[in-house]
C-alpha cells in the first residue's frame, strides 16, 4: 500500500494522466465540474467563432482569426490542465489499485460441510464461497475470502494488504480473529467462517476506494463548489452587462464598439475562480491518497474531512500512550521479609510466564540480586497459569506454594486459609496505584511477602504530541480499564487533558454522545466487538485491521497497520486536507485582482481612455494583455498541481494563527505572483502578436 511520495512524477503515471486528460474532455465528465464546464463551453464557443471567421461568416472587426484561435487554444489547454490535475491524482490511486489486484486472484478453497470435521472437505473456487460458509486453509495457502477464525491459530503474512513484511498471529476468539482474503497462512492451519459475499471483500473495497470509484464529494467540498458556481453565475451576468453597457456607450459616442465577444469571453474566464475549480477534485483525491499511503483505508471522504475538524480525541492507554508492556521496576517487601526473599519468590512464580510483565520480573530479580533462572525439570514443580477467574498465577513445589496476582485476589487467597491480610500491604498497593503503577501482591504459603511494582512505560514524545494537539484546540482523553487513581497518575505523566477510568462499552458510548450533544466532533480507535457501539457513534472511527469484523464494520476507517497511534496521524492528514483547500482557495481568489488590472483596462480603454491609468503593469497592448492573463490563468493550474497533491505544510498552530499565516502567504502571494508573471508573459507575447 505504501507508495513513493513523489509517485505523481513517475513517467508511467504522467503518461497515463495525459491520456486520461483527453478522455475527460467528454461532456459527461466536464459537466461534473461546473466551473470548468464554463471554460469548456467557452472553448467550444471560441473554436466555433474561429471556424466561422475563416469561412467569412463571423467578423468581429477588432480581432483577427489568429487571435481568436489563440484564445481558443488557451481555453482548451486550461480544460486539459484541469483534467490532468484530477487524472494525476487518480493515477496514484490506480497504481495502488493495480498493486492490490496483483494480490487478488481466485484460489481454491477447502470448503467444510461440517466445521468440526476437518477431514471432510470439498475443493471449490474461492469466488464460490458464500457468507456463512466454513473453509480450511493450511500453511502455504492463500486465504480465499474475508472471515473470522473459528478454530486454530496460525502465523499469517498480510504484506499484500498492509505492506508490512512481518507476519502476524491470527487465532480463534479474542480481538485478533479477523482474516483478510488475499493474505497467506505461513504456519499451522485455520478454520475460517466467511463474513463477506464474493465481490464485497475488504480487498475489493480497498481497490474501489484507492481508485476513487467510490469517492463522493464531502459536505465542505460541495459547499465550496456551490460558492464557486454562484460566483461564476454572477460573473456571467456581469460580463453580459458589460457588453450591453459598452454597446450603449459606443452608441452614445457614435463609434464602433471595440469590446468583442471573444475578448469578453476571455474576461469571463479570468474572472471565474478557475484555479481552485480546476484543483478542487485533485485536492480531495490527493487527501485520500495520503491516507492510503499511511496504510489507512477511509470508507468515505467525509471521514477524512471530519478528521480535520475533530476537537476531541479518545485514545486507548495501552499501545497508544503506553508501550503496552508493563515492566517490573521495584520489589516492595513488608514485615520481616527481605527484598531478596520477595524477589526470589516472585522470580520463581514467573519462570513459566511468557508475558512481558512476567519476563520483566525475572530480569529485575536477576539484575538486582543475581538470581538466575532455575532448572525446573525434575523438581516436582507445578506451575499455576493466570486465569481471568482467579486473577493469580504461581507455582506449587515440594513443601510450599507461591501465588502472585491482583491485590483483592491474593487477599481472598490469604484469608481463605485463616491468615490475616496485613494493612501495610493495602497501603503499599494504594501507594503504587497513586504513582500510576500496577501492584502485584506476592504470597508464599498463604503469607503475604510484599508487592511488585509494575510500571506502564509512557512512549517517548507522546507528551509533546499532546501539547501540540492542545495548541491546535484538540482535547485528548485517555481511555483505560485501570482504577481512577492509577489512571489519574498515568494521565498526568502523559500530559492528556482528561481520562475515563474503568471504561466499559457503555461508558465510552455515553461519553461520545455527551461530547457530540455539546457540539464537538469526536474521534476514537478500537479493535474489539465491545468497541463497536462507540465506533459506530464516533464522527471519526478508526478500526484496527487486526480487530474483529464487528469493529471494522462499525468504523469509517480501517488502519491496516493496526497501530493505535495512527489516529493522531489521521487527524493531521485531515487538517492538512482542509488547510490545502483553504490555502489554494485564498490564492485563487487573490489571483483575480491582478487579472482585473490586466484585462479590464485592455477591454475598455477604447471607450474610456482614462482607464489606461489602471494599466499599472504597463502591458504592451489590449490583445497582449488579454492573452497574457489567459496564459497565466492556464499555467498557474499546472504550477499548483504538486502543491495540491502533496498538500501545504502541516502546522500545529491555533486556527486563528493559521488563518493569519494563510492570508499572508497565499493571499498576499496570490496578489503579487500574477502581477509579476503576467508582465513576464506579456514581454514574450507582445512581439509574437504580429504573427496572429
Amino acid at each position: 500500500m505504501v507508495q513513493n511520495k513523489n509517485a505523481f512524477m513517475k513517467k508511467d503515471l504522467v503518461g497515463r494522466a495525459v491520456g486520461d486528460s483527453f478522455r475527460k474532455l467528454a461532456p459527461a465528465d466536464q459537466v461534473k465540474n461546473p466551473v470548468m464546464f464554463l471554460v469548456y463551453l467557452s472553448a467550444i464557443l471560441t473554436a466555433g467563432l474561429f471556424a466561422l471567421s475563416l469561412a467569412g461568416v463571423f467578423d468581429d472587426g477588432f480581432v483577427s482569426s489568429g487571435f481568436i484561435l489563440a484564445i481558443s487554444i488557451i481555453l482548451w489547454l486550461t480544460c486539459l490542465f484541469s483534467n490532468f490535475a484530477e487524472a494525476i491524482a487518480e493515477g496514484r490511486g490506480k497504481a495502488q489499485a493495480d498493486a492490490l489486484r496483483s494480490a487478488k486472484r481466485d484460489v481454491t478453497a477447502h470448503l467444510l460441510a461440517d466445521p468440526d470435521d476437518r477431514t471432510r472437505t470439498e475443493d471449490v473456487p474461492g469466488a464460490a464461497l458464500k457468507k456463512g460458509d466454513y473453509f480450511l486453509v493450511s500453511a502455504g495457502e492463500q486465504i480465499a475470502a474475508d472471515g473470522e477464525v473459528v478454530e486454530g491459530a496460525a502465523s499469517v503474512d498480510e504484506s499484500a494488504i498492509t505492506g508490512e513484511s512481518a507476519p502476524v498471529i491470527r487465532e480463534a476468539g479474542g480481538d485478533r480473529s479477523a482474516v483478510t482474503g488475499g493474505t497467506t497462512v505461513l504456519s499451522d492451519s485455520l478454520v475460517i467462517l466467511v463474513t463477506q459475499e464474493s465481490g464485497h471483500s475488504f480487498l475489493d473495497q480497498m481497490i474501489a476506494m484507492v481508485e476513487g470509484a467510490n469517492r463522493k464529494k464531502t459536505p465542505n467540498e460541495i459547499a465550496l463548489q456551490i460558492l464557486l458556481v454562484a460566483l461564476s453565475i454572477i460573473f456571467v451576468l456581469v460580463t453580459a452587462s458589460l457588453y450591453a453597457y459598452s454597446q450603449f456607450s459606443a452608441d452614445q459616442l457614435a463609434v464602433a464598439n471595440p469590446t468583442s465577444v471573444v475578448s469578453l469571453t476571455a474576461l469571463l474566464i479570468c474572472l471565474a475562480p478557475t484555479t481552485i475549480g480546476a484543483l478542487l477534485s485533485a485536492i480531495g483525491i490527493a487527501g485520500m491518497s495520503r491516507l492510503n499511503q499511511a496504510n489507512v483505508l477511509a470508507m468515505s471522504g467525509r471521514a477524512i474531512e471530519a478528521a480535520g475538524d475533530v476537537d476531541i480525541l479518545l485514545l486507548d492507554k495501552t499501545g497508544t500512550i503506553t508501550l503496552g508492556n508493563r515492566q517490573a521496576v521495584a520489589f516492595l517487601p513488608m514485615g520481616g521479609c527481605a527484598e531478596e526473599e520477595l524477589a526470589d519468590a516472585a522470580q520463581l512464580s514467573s519462570l513459566p510466564d511468557e508475558t512481558p510483565e512476567g519476563r520483566s520480573i525475572v530480569v529485575l530479580a536477576k539484575e538486582k540480586f543475581g538470581l538466575r533462572g532455575r532448572e525446573v525439570s525434575g523438581q516436582h514443580m507445578t506451575f499455576i497459569p493466570f486465569t481471568a477467574q482467579t486473577r493469580m498465577s504461581g507455582v506449587d513445589y515440594d513443601g510450599g506454594e507461591i501465588r502472585k496476582g491482583a491485590a483483592d485476589a491474593v487477599r481472598a487467597y490469604v484469608e481463605e486459609s485463616g491468615n490475616p491480610y496485613p494493612p501495610q500491604c493495602a497501603k503499599l498497593v494504594d501507594e503504587v496505584a497513586r504513582q500510576g503503577g500496577t501492584p502485584l501482591v506476592v504470597a508464599k504459603n498463604h503469607q503475604v511477602l510484599g508487592v511488585i511494582h509494575l510500571k506502564d512505560i509512557i512512549k517517548d514524545g507522546v507528551k509533546e504530541k499532546f501539547a501540540d494537539l492542545r495548541t491546535m484546540g484538540i482535547k485528548t482523553i485517555m481511555i483505560t480499564g485501570d482504577n481512577p487513581v492509577t489512571a489519574a497518575a498515568i494521565a498526568a505523566e502523559a500530559g492528556v487533558d482528561d481520562f475515563l477510568a474503568e471504561a466499559t462499552p457503555e461508558a465510552k458510548l455515553d461519553m461520545i454522545r455527551k461530547f457530540q450533544s455539546e457540539g464537538h466532533l469526536v474521534a476514537m480507535t478500537g479493535d474489539g466487538t465491545n468497541d463497536a457501539p462507540a465506533l459506530a457513534q464516533a464522527d471519526v472511527a478508526v478500526a484496527m485491521n487486526s480487530g474483529t469484523q464487528a469493529a471494522k464494520e462499525a468504523g469509517n476507517m480501517v488502519d491496516l497497520d493496526s497501530s493505535p497511534t495512527k489516529l493522531i496521524e489521521i487527524v493531521r492528514i485531515g487538517k492538512q486536507l482542509l488547510m490545502t483547500r483553504g490555502s489554494l482557495t485564498t490564492f485563487s481568489i487573490a489571483n483575480d485582482i491582478a487579472k482585473y488590472f490586466a484585462i479590464i483596462p485592455a477591454l475598455f480603454m477604447g471607450l474610456y481612455p482614462g482607464l489606461s491609468r489602471l494599466n499599472i503593469m504597463g502591458l504592451a497592448s489590449p490583445q497582449s494583455a488579454i492573452l497574457s492573463a489567459l496564459i497565466y490563468n492556464a499555467l498557474i493550474i499546472v504550477a499548483l498541481i504538486p502543491l495540491a497533491l502533496k498538500g501545504v505544510k502541516y502546522r500545529e498552530v491555533p486556527a486563528g494563527r493559521l488563518l493569519s499565516h494563510n492570508l499572508l502567504v497565499y493571499g498576499l502571494g496570490g496578489i503579487v505572483v500574477p502581477f509579476a508573471a503576467i508582465k513576464l508573459i506579456d514581454l514574450i507575447v507582445a512581439p509574437l502578436l504580429g504573427l496572429l
